[in-house]
């Protein structure tokens, strides 16, 4: 999801509700302490350069179970960013949520709620690390060995 999807979203919702993957609610009293702009600037293990940049909210529950954000206030909160976010609204959204410890989530719209969606990790260098294509039959010799340059 995209940051000008969330404020055509919010533009059309009398709530703002968020949703954990395995369908429970983030509590209605959180508040969004953050709004931000990320840059990764990393190495793969392939040795190519790269650099992600995503636009994070940051979500947080405090003792004051009264507070509800309105869709209105999200958006001001949105366009008071623009400052710090530049030209970013056709950037993904990342979350992040306090659980056991700080999670990283994607973010998806069901129609009446924001879905915080897994995050998974992956090689980004497959070819150079030997790692088959999961389309073709693995063989004893796939995967990384000390000759690949793979980490």
């Amino acid at each position: 999801m995209k940051l000008s999807d969330v404020k055509q979203a919010l533009a059309g919702l009398p709530a703002v509700h968020f949703k954990l993957p395995d369908g429970s609610a983030v509590p209605q009293h959180f508040h969004v302490t953050e709004v931000g702009l990320v840059t990764k600037h990393f190495i793969d293990c392939g040795g190519v350069e790269r650099k992600e940049t995503v636009v994070n909210f940051q979500l947080w529950e405090a003792g004051d179970y009264d507070h509800r954000l309105a869709p209105q206030k999200f958006l001001h909160i949105l366009n008071i960013s623009k400052k710090v976010l530049g030209d970013a609204e056709e950037l993904p959204i990342e979350v992040e949520y306090q659980q056991n410890t700080i999670g990283k989530f994607d973010l998806a719209f069901d129609g009446q709620n924001f879905i915080l969606t897994a995050k998974h990790t992956a090689c980004l260098a497959q070819d150079a690390c030997g790692i088959p294509d999961k389309q073709m039959p693995a063989t004893a010799s796939a995967g990384c060995s000390p000759k690949t340059g793979c980490c």
